[in-house]
């Protein structure tokens, strides 16, 4: 799949990196995870021709070529979305999110109620303050101790960010075997995306442990929550919560797959969202 990419000024003044795979097809808007940039997973783009799908999406604010929103929130993802795809004339549109990626298509079936036909996520979280459910049980250390800084604020999150190194037991052995082939792709997105210096995915996660500005008990549209039950960064507890709280949710939990192997149902999410229809 051939992707064009743009620069989209807000009314704000800011800039959006925006991808665009372009034709008539069901539009999905992809949001990443943390720290990637935006670009539509390439992994996917056979399952994606094979449905005509026609992917859209954007740099977060602070990675690649988008501007930076220091404060901004969860819910800011709808706001952002909203004239990604006005400009690109599309109307209505279905959502798909990857691991921190998740509640931000959680926030675009939320609170663009009037365009999102159906949201699908992969490995994602649940809110913080979620009722009842244990937020870190099941993290890796690593993982937990990273968004337990955030939670203090952004001074304690910087703090700890100067002195983090890379975890590889936050990945199961499945999740490295996947990463040492077909999502490989991930290489392409993450070294980009830390260009830039650590303040965007350092947004990010004060963001997941912030009020979102949302609640996804709200979401009308068609929910797929899918996860992996070794998951040791975003623990498939929060999709269950979710699953739970979310009238219109429906549950696929993956037996042996961690937080990338569990991508290996991303051709099975596509179709679903593909079969959602207004």
């Amino acid at each position: 799949m051939k992707v064009s990419e743009s620069d989209l000024r807000l009314e704000d003044g800011r800039t959006l990196h925006v991808y665009d795979t372009g034709g008539d097809g069901p539009v999905v808007v992809w949001h990443h995870g943390t720290p990637n940039t935006g670009a539509p997973p390439a992994p996917l783009f056979a399952a994606a021709e094979a449905l005509g799908v026609r992917w859209v999406s954007y740099d977060r604010p602070g990675y690649g070529g988008s501007s930076p929103l220091p404060d901004r929130t969860v819910a800011s993802a709808a706001a952002d979305v909203r004239p990604v795809t006005d400009a690109l004339g599309v109307g209505r549109f279905t959502v798909l999110g990857h691991s921190g990626g998740g509640p931000h298509a959680l926030a675009c079936a939320a609170l663009l109620g009037d365009r999102v036909l159906g949201a699908a996520t992969v490995a994602g979280l649940a809110p913080y303050d979620a009722e009842g459910l244990d937020w870190y049980a099941g993290m890796v250390p690593s993982s937990a101790a990273s968004l337990r800084a955030a939670a203090e604020g952004r001074a304690a999150k910087e703090a700890y960010e100067a002195g983090a190194t890379y975890d590889p037991d936050m990945f199961t052995d499945a999740d490295h075997e996947a990463l040492a082939s077909t999502w490989s792709w991930f290489d392409e997105v993450v070294g980009p995306a830390l260009e830039g210096g650590p303040d965007a995915p350092i947004t990010d996660d004060l963001a997941y442990v912030a009020p979102w500005g949302f609640d996804p008990a709200t979401i009308a549209a068609p929910l797929l929550l899918v996860h992996g039950e070794e998951d040791r960064i975003a623990p498939a507890a929060h999709s269950r919560w979710l699953a739970e709280r979310c009238p219109t949710a429906e549950l696929r939990l993956r037996p042996g797959a961690g937080h990338i192997s569990v991508l290996e149902a991303g051709a099975e999410a596509l179709e679903w969202l593909v079969a959602r229809k207004g």
